[in-house]
């Protein structure tokens, strides 16, 4: 992956608990290592970013097309109901938006992902299978 804005650093909690997959140009997505939910997080390269507005306008419309384009390729590789998009920050409060595929019946349906039971790693062929799909979705 290329080289990050100088000056910025990932939040060590966003690390713990991701995966990189790839770098898309204002952000790298990551994956969440909990195999309840396909679940992406894009973190915004950008020093001191907490909220949308501390971005320029530029970097808005960026993570806006970026979102727009890792939703579609999570939606058609998991066929889901609903993708979840969520910048909420109030325990990270570096800008960081998740991805989250839904469907019902899933662990929490309809309720939010957030604070529900107890994170469940992927197994690691698992894990490099999704980020594998995702990784030729994006592509096409």
């Amino acid at each position: 992956m290329p080289a990050v804005t100088a000056g910025f650093e990932l939040d060590p909690r966003i690390e713990r608990d991701t995966e990189p997959l790839m770098w898309l140009g204002l952000c790298e997505l990551r994956v969440m290592n909990d195999r309840r939910w396909p679940w992406l997080m894009l973190v915004p390269q950008r020093v001191r970013a907490v909220e949308l507005h501390d971005l320029t306008p530029l970097d808005q419309t960026m993570l806006t097309f970026e979102a727009d384009m890792v939703s579609k390729a999570l939606k058609e590789t998991t066929s889901c109901r609903k993708i979840n998009i969520a910048a909420l920050g109030n325990v990270v409060p570096q800008l960081h938006v998740h991805l989250v595929a839904r469907n019902e019946g899933d662990p929490g349906w309809p309720g939010p992902v957030w604070g529900y039971g107890q994170r469940e790693p992927y197994r690691r062929e698992d894990l490099h299978q999704f980020i594998a799909a995702i990784k030729a979705s994006l592509s096409r």
